[in-house]
């Protein structure tokens, strides 16, 4: 326009390599999965070109839309997404986001995938929600041997086979999970599904659930109330006979995240389900499947924030403010190096619980570790990520305000992970559960956190309080989200002083432990190395 001449305005970061990230790929390697490096870099050059960007955006432009009739009347329940829904599942699929893992016997399998769910998640996060529960349904499946036989090829199998069939006939399957209800929430043992033993060895499921995300997935858990109490249960969308499984979809969600997935409300009319585990059982059952995606909560929440300091960072090399580059800027310096610093806490410590998940079967100790910390991660991670995206959104001003940015997107999602699988009181309270229920989780984390002993004298100090803390049950409960917080950033310390980058693990420590540290992000003691700590966030 004559009027005007563009200058001074960012460069498009699309394309960009979201693999280029040290604290991932070092981590790949540390926790035995070196071998799939070549994978994620692909899918995280995938993931930052045009092509994945646009399908992420128009997914979530073009939301789900639900179709309970047909054009005659007759009922028929089904969700209608765009085509790039369906191409970002194929390549989660095909890249073993889902169930792969558990049919994979290399050392490394679930390290190696969650480094992927890590990489692919920045094109979208609607999708990795069906994605991730189709992870997660497998140990909870294997309580029935049977069912475990007939459909775990399917739900790890690397083909994305989208329709209404019989779930044997297809050549994949993805899967979904239903327990809370209305009057509910976490309280899953309120729940009144009930289901109703039938001469066949199948139950009749009656009862309504109040979130039920990706509705079109071949197959749920759920839980409802069995003659013997509390129970979990496979339901298919198609029964054996080919007839549609009586699961009505009453209404779609209109909810704050992204709006590519679809969460639904579902009522269950005489639907058939198959008993998973016990009568009874239900919780003991499920929680197998609610400890994977608690993991993907954490995993989730990392690439949100890395994603959210990789634009910061991208915005202030290129925008000249006051006569310099907003990187140069003192102040903007200590911000970005501090979203660089808790970014790469949050990855590092993410990839030490994958590779906990990889070890657990075989070790005990690390199956005491996996239960401790991914309850203490799982609630300070995903409750960091919103205060996280928020500031480093800051960062872009005014340009980071508008939808094309697609920061607004990251921060829409960036609560999710928080409520997901139990919110912050919940995940808290989680984890005191675990210290009195099983005793042997309270040393296999002082074991692990000790072996950072001598590091750092900030961290050293900050495990000794620690103990006094766990020593002190009084009114435990009410301090819940202090000992919690305490013990998940000393996880993160530990892991840092360890394995991560000198200049990071030092100003962690300093700024978290040591005392010389604000409330808000950009509150960095004096001394730390900006330089070497931004130059993690480079990936354009």
């Amino acid at each position: 326009m004559p009027t005007h001449e563009v200058f001074n305005q960012v460069p498009p970061i699309v394309p960009f390599d979201y693999s280029r990230n040290p604290a991932l790929l070092e981590g790949l390697h540390r926790e035995g999965a070196g071998w799939a490096e070549a994978e994620v870099r692909e899918l995280g050059r995938r993931a930052g070109e045009f092509e994945a960007q646009e399908w992420g955006r128009v997914a979530n432009e073009y939301p789900p839309v639900l179709r309970t009739h047909d054009r005659y009347g007759n009922r028929i329940d089904e969700v209608e997404f765009h085509p790039y829904w369906h191409a970002l599942m194929d390549v989660a699929v095909t890249h073993g986001l889902h169930g792969s893992p558990w049919l994979d016997e290399r050392p490394g399998a679930h390290t190696a995938r969650a480094a992927k769910f890590y990489t692919w998640g920045v094109a979208d996060a609607g999708h990795m929600c069906p994605i991730s529960m189709t992870y997660a349904v497998v140990p909870a499946l294997r309580h029935n041997p049977e069912l475990s036989a007939r459909y775990e090829p399917l739900l790890g199998s690397r083909t994305y086979d989208f329709g209404l069939r019989e779930p044997s006939s297809k050549a994949g399957l993805i899967a979904g999970m239903s327990m809370t209800e209305k009057q509910g929430g976490s309280d899953v043992r309120a729940n009144t599904t009930t289901a109703t033993p039938q001469s066949d060895g199948t139950y009749r499921i009656v009862g309504h659930k109040w979130f039920t995300s990706a509705p079109m997935s071949d197959m749920f858990l759920t839980l409802a109330q069995a003659p013997g109490g509390l129970s979990c249960f496979l339901l298919p969308r198609v029964l054996p006979d080919g007839t549609r499984n009586a699961l009505r979809l009453q209404r779609l969600k209109d909810k704050l995240g992204n709006k590519s997935n679809a969460s639904s409300e579902i009522e269950y009319e005489n639907a058939t389900g198959w008993l998973v585990g016990q009568e009874g059982a239900g919780v003991k059952t499920i929680i197998e499947m609610v400890n994977m995606t608690r993991l993907d909560c954490v995993i989730g929440s990392a690439t949100g924030m890395r994603m959210g300091v990789v634009q910061a960072v991208h915005h202030a090399r290129h925008r000249e403010v006051f006569g310099a580059k907003l990187i140069d800027q003192p102040a903007m310096r200590n911000v970005l190096a501090d979203l660089v610093i808790e970014s790469d806490a949050a990855t590092t410590v993410m990839m030490r619980l994958a590779g906990a998940t990889d070890r657990a079967a075989s070790d005990p100790a690390e199956a005491a570790l996996r239960r401790i910390a991914l309850a203490v991660t799982k609630y300070w991670v995903c409750k960091r990520a919103p205060v996280h995206v928020a500031e480093a959104l800051e960062c872009l001003g005014g340009n980071g305000y508008v939808e094309e940015s697609g920061m607004p997107r990251l921060y829409r999602e960036a609560p999710l992970s928080s409520i997901w699988e139990g919110s912050g009181n919940v995940a808290a309270l989680d984890a005191l559960r675990a210290m009195a229920r099983q005793p042997e989780s309270v040393e296999a984390y002082f074991n692990e956190v000790s072996l950072a002993r001598g590091g750092n004298h900030h961290l050293d100090d900050a495990i000794d309080r620690i103990g006094k803390e766990l020593t002190d049950l009084g009114d435990i409960e009410y301090r819940a989200r202090r000992v919690v917080e305490l013990m998940a950033l000393v996880l993160q310390g530990a892991q840092l002083v360890r394995h991560g980058h000198a200049a990071i693990a030092d100003a962690f420590c300093a700024s978290r432990f040591g005392g010389d540290w604000g409330i808000a992000l950009g509150t960095l003691p004096l001394g730390v190395d900006t330089t070497a700590i931004l130059e993690r966030a480079y990936v354009a």
